[in-house]
């Protein structure tokens, strides 16, 4: 089964605000699942961010 995530679990994991992923969600930028008022963020979809938003140092010449 896919993990789903809070909007505050979000908010931990990438250090984005919840007020920001509540505007994504709006603007339907991102994918959801809403169950009944709340809204929930795949945790598939926060990871596959980390790590394409992850850069490795770069080494002085």
């Amino acid at each position: 089964t896919k993990r789903l995530l809070t909007l505050m679990e979000c908010e931990a994991r990438t250090g984005r605000k919840v007020s920001t992923w509540r505007k994504a969600i709006a603007r339907r930028e991102i994918p959801f699942v809403r169950i009944g008022r709340s809204v929930r963020i795949p945790q598939e979809f926060i990871d596959d961010l980390v790590v394409k938003g992850w850069r490795e140092p770069v080494q002085p010449v």
